[in-house]
């Protein structure tokens, strides 16, 4: 799957963005019809310790699901937006068989 990755404000480093590609591609096994993902990543300027959003967005055949999350870090967001996109795409997943 293509995942297409944007910081917003910042420069992400390399293992940021492999660990992300790489959780994106498990998606696959729950949902194999996954296009493409676009995934933002955006800091908060604020005092708060939750100021780091992850906001992904993926396109299937003749629907997208989108994502937002705001943790204390990136990849605790990209875990609990994966786990979130799991659950809908295996929805979706029986929403079809049920149609066949």
């Amino acid at each position: 799957m293509k995942v297409n990755t944007q910081a917003v404000n910042f420069n992400a480093d390399q293992k940021l963005i492999d660990f992300i590609q790489n959780r994106m591609d498990k998606l696959d096994m729950f949902y194999d019809k996954v296009i493409q993902a676009d995934v933002y990543l955006k800091v908060e300027n604020t005092s708060d310790k939750e100021n780091k959003i992850f906001e992904a967005r993926v396109n299937v055949p003749g629907d997208s699901f989108v994502v937002k999350k705001q943790c204390k870090s990136f990849e605790e967001g990209t875990d609990m937006a994966i786990s979130s996109l799991e659950r809908q795409l295996k929805r979706r997943k029986e929403k079809l068989r049920t149609h066949i």
